[in-house]
């Protein structure tokens, strides 16, 4: 999974990025630091791989992690070529989900493109850009459609309709997630990587005194009031702090948090609210070399599940043994879980739930 992050120069893209990832990107006082996007996983926080470690005493235990993309800040014109436009529309086109950090927080050593501070007006800014981009997409993609339908396939004459449907919306300045697209519909515009398709969550950056005076609440309900018309989350986040947190010691970390009263969670909280945006949950797999946990969409079914692990899986795929992480921790062993009558046979079509164990049986 793939997650970009953006926002307008200087809001705090790459300190979040760095927190997050405990990287070292180049960070700036001034406008497009960022030319070459910033690539990093983040390992997901598990208890659960823990408890199965206990199960099966493995050599290894691999957690698993969401990749996060910064590319350079987004400008006014940026869909027109303006900043480093471009190239940013083509870099987050190929990710699952956006992450828009918004300024909130009042620095004069810090460079803003606006002399005023408005987060509203800065997620417009954004939005519209990606907006005209999604714009200009869909109308290449009706230009070719057009010619195709002259043929009268049904098929093509239904994409038409779904295209236009989808242009007028963006022309009204509408993004495509508040569009009401039947399944059949987001079909037919799945292969366009529509940049305001994607499931948005907003990062209210704020200062680092925010936690002790809250000094910035009016700039924070900016961010909050625009997030609930796109029903979208709101993490409320000194990217600052958390990366200066991000590079302590654990236990450090946590005292140093009680002191300035910050929220510890603060990026484990940002991650459980990416795989709620992403609809993903996590199975495990596990042995005696190695415990590995595995994102998959919600409702994937097992045979599919299968193919994450490796693609022969899938296609000799005959059945899965599966039982629930808690369950198996509980029993000690899967001798013990059998025993119990926890462990059973699933086919093909089963839909992989939120902490199953799963044991594939395939043909090669």
């Amino acid at each position: 999974m793939k997650i970009g992050i953006v926002g307008l120069p200087n809001v705090g893209k790459s300190t979040f990025f760095n927190a997050l990832t405990k990287q070292n990107a180049k960070i700036d006082k001034y406008p497009f630091t960022t030319v070459k996007p910033n690539l990093g996983d983040v390992e997901i926080p598990d208890k659960r791989l823990k408890a199965l470690k206990s199960v099966f005493n493995p050599k290894r235990v691999v957690p698993t992690s969401i990749n996060f993309l910064d590319v350079a800040g987004l400008v006014k014109g940026a869909s027109h070529g303006e900043g480093l436009g471009n190239k940013f529309l083509a870099q987050i086109r190929d990710t699952d989900a956006i992450v828009h950090v918004v300024r909130c927080f009042e620095d004069i050593n810090v460079a803003h493109i606006n002399t005023v501070l408005s987060p509203k007006r800065d997620i417009e800014i954004v939005d519209l850009e990606l907006i005209l981009a999604d714009l200009s997409t869909i109308e290449k993609s009706l230009e070719k459609t057009k010619i195709a339908g002259k043929s009268g396939k049904k098929e093509e004459l239904k994409r038409l309709e779904v295209l236009t449907k989808v242009r007028d919306s963006l022309q009204k300045g509408d993004s495509v997630r508040a569009i009401r697209l039947k399944e059949q519909e987001l079909r037919i515009i799945k292969g366009l990587n529509l940049l305001t398709q994607k499931p948005v969550i907003y990062v209210a950056n704020v200062e680092e005194d925010y936690y002790k005076t809250n000094e910035s609440k009016e700039l924070v309900k900016e961010v909050e009031d625009i997030a609930k018309l796109d029903k979208a989350e709101v993490m409320i986040i000194s990217a600052k702090i958390l990366q200066e947190l991000s590079e302590l010691p654990d236990e450090n970390a946590q005292e140093f948090a009680k002191d300035m009263k910050i929220p510890y969670e603060g990026l484990n909280e940002f991650i459980r609210a990416s795989y709620k945006l992403l609809d993903i949950i996590t199975f495990f797999t596990g042995n005696e070399n190695e415990v590995h946990a595995w994102t998959i969409k919600r409702n994937t079914p097992v045979v599919k599940a299968a193919g994450k692990i490796h693609s022969d899986m899938e296609k000799g795929f005959i059945k899965a043994e599966v039982t629930n992480w808690e369950d198996l921790s509980d029993a000690g062993s899967i001798s013990k879980i059998k025993e119990m009558g926890t462990y059973r046979v699933e086919g093909r079509d089963y839909l992989v739930k939120d902490g199953d164990v799963i044991y594939i049986h395939f043909h090669r």
